[in-house]
């Protein structure tokens, strides 16, 4: 087998997780080779939030001041109306941290930005149309894969599972996954934007109802939010229906009777809230949604994911560098990594299921913000406290891989 059909390590993905996660083991000297199944990152419908939490990595590597340069907006509160009243849910502003706002930038921006600072590292590969078939084994450890045009890529020394929540480890029982629910679906959908389109990211709630924007430039990325099965209902309905539910809601798309006119138009995402009974296994690392997959809710998924791949760097880089194994070591990383997703998918759940579910249950009825969003546009102090949670999440981690000489 030739060296450029081999790595030290083989990361299956080129989202967040697998691409800083390249990043990372490539500047610590390790040789690594990044598998895409697409052919480039241009995609939509994916989370566009950088929180504070992932920019702090970006600048304990010295890229942040480069990926500020790239076209993005700077969003330092959680807003949203409620009942027609506008509303500050959390202040980001007063965060310790280099850069104190969440950035929003489509993903395939950071992505690209993620690929430009990795091609800097002679260790580091991304191979694109890349698909990933199977794992190969040989009967005690993960050795390497096999991709859709028949080749196998030997991993020398770990493969590391970053594909998302329809990774491979979950498809072909190498990990078992425990389901742990959720309450809602969505509809994705565009609408083109106004000249004057106000905040960059807001959320609307009104009885029945639960709808996100997202300022996208010229188009609103939007977020239709609806309880769990209700899909065949909705699309039973027809486009005409949901419309009028939409700009009932949401005076700033305008008419929207040119606009959406066929269902196709809606993109569903089932959302589903679950993790890996273990996320290793002898030559294998599952890290990101391939680990655990989160809701959407907080647009928390992507930093979230960065950790994980700063975590795995963290405990095994150096270890790497001198070892061929480092089985031993993977279950380190879900010890240092798995108490924080627990935290972050329970807060999910209770958003979902007591707050985002009574909203949008049959008869919700209520004429302005429940209380505690009235506390905290009483006392402006406290809306510190969701503004960390939105932004630096629970344990955050500080880049301590090395940079090799």
């Amino acid at each position: 087998m030739s060296d450029i059909d081999a790595a030290d390590i083989v990361i299956v993905g080129g989202g967040p997780a697998g691409m800083l996660a390249g990043l990372l083991f490539a500047r610590a000297g390790i040789s690594t080779l990044v598998l895409e199944k697409h052919g480039d990152f241009l995609r939509d419908f994916r989370g566009d939030t950088v929180h504070p939490s992932t920019m702090e990595v970006l600048d304990q590597l010295g890229m942040l001041e480069r990926f500020l340069q790239r076209p993005h907006t700077r969003l330092h509160e959680a807003r949203g109306t409620i009942a027609g009243q506008e509303v500050v849910i959390g202040d980001l502003s007063h965060l310790k941290v280099a850069a104190p706002f969440i950035a929003i930038m489509p993903q395939w921006d950071f992505l690209d930005f993620l690929r430009d600072e990795a091609t800097a590292f002679p260790r580091f590969r991304l191979e694109l149309n890349a698909g990933v078939t199977r794992l190969l084994d040989d009967g005690q450890r993960i050795t390497g894969v096999e991709l859709g045009d028949g080749r196998t890529i030997k991993a020398r020394k770990l493969v590391i599972a970053a594909d998302g929540r329809g990774s491979i480890v979950r498809r072909d029982g190498w990990l078992a996954v425990t389901e742990i629910g959720s309450a809602i679906d969505v509809f994705w959908f565009r609408v083109p934007k106004a000249e004057d389109g106000g905040d960059a990211l807001r959320g609307i709630v009104a009885p029945g109802t639960l709808l996100v924007l997202i300022d996208r430039g010229d188009y609103w990325q939007c977020g239709y939010v609806f309880r769990k099965g209700m899909g065949a209902q909705l699309q039973a309905g027809g486009i005409a229906a949901l419309r009028a539910r939409i700009e009932a809601v949401a005076p700033i798309l305008g008419p929207l009777d040119t606009v959406l006119t066929d269902m196709d138009q809606m993109h569903l995402l089932t959302v589903k809230i679950d993790r890996l009974d273990c996320w290793h296994r002898p030559g294998l690392l599952a890290i990101g949604d391939a680990a655990h997959a989160m809701s959407p809710v907080g647009g928390i998924g992507i930093n979230l994911a960065i950790q994980d791949a700063v975590a795995a760097a963290n405990v095994l880089a150096v270890a790497l560098r001198r070892s061929a194994n480092v089985d031993h070591m993977l279950g380190k990383v879900e010890a240092r990594r798995g108490l924080p997703t627990r935290l972050t998918q329970r807060a999910q759940q209770v958003a979902q299921d007591r707050i985002i579910g009574a909203v949008l249950s049959p008869g919700s009825s209520f004429n302005r913000p429940p209380w505690p969003v009235r506390l905290l546009g009483r006392f402006p102090l406290l809306r510190r406290i969701p503004g960390r949670m939105i932004g630096l999440g629970f344990r955050r981690e500080i880049v301590r891989s090395p940079l090799a000489p």
